[in-house]
């Protein structure tokens, strides 16, 4: 998980064959978290406009994700946007605040 402006995002660093992408595209975004508590939330697409920053975040926070996406932490925003479309970015909406 990143959090980017206040905003908790999801990243498959497997791309969109991973089996919670399907899972989460075949329930319509909905899903459960489970950390520390279970928490009903929805996923929702990010565009690939706004998946650069967020990936950005995510690499920076997870260092086992880093095998998986051919950029390094510390790249540009624009070299991020290269790879943006092939990586699945999801915003989290707790159910309780929607």
């Amino acid at each position: 998980m990143a959090v980017v402006d206040g905003q908790r995002y999801l990243v498959s660093m497997l791309g969109t064959e991973a089996g919670w992408v399907r899972n989460v595209e075949a329930a319509r975004g909905e899903a459960t978290l489970v950390h520390g508590r279970r928490e009903r939330v929805r996923l929702l697409g990010v565009s690939n406009e706004e998946r650069p920053r967020v990936i950005k975040a995510y690499l920076k926070r997870a260092p086992g994700a880093r095998p998986h996406i051919p950029v390094d932490k510390d790249a540009s925003l624009k070299t991020f946007e290269e790879v943006a479309p092939t990586i699945p970015v999801y915003r989290v909406t707790s159910l309780a605040e929607s």
